[in-house]
């Protein structure tokens, strides 16, 4: 969720709800969705890929390399 006045992340059914405080323009908001969940899965940000979803609301992101 873009905009939100405060980041974390909320185990949402099969998935996770991030609020990132970042607006959604130019792609600021992807790119601090992938620096939260790599250190969130402690891995490296070019392990976490946005596989669909780029200019939508909901995504489906590919992690790699978790231990």
């Amino acid at each position: 969720m873009p905009r939100a006045k405060k980041m974390r992340i909320e185990k949402f059914n099969q998935g996770l709800k991030v609020y990132l405080c970042e607006s959604a323009t130019n792609g600021r908001a992807n790119k601090k969705l992938i620096e939260i969940l790599a250190a969130h899965y402690k891995t490296k940000k070019y392990n976490v890929s946005i596989t669909s979803g780029l200019k939508q609301k909901d995504k489906t992101v590919e992690i790699s390399g978790i231990n």
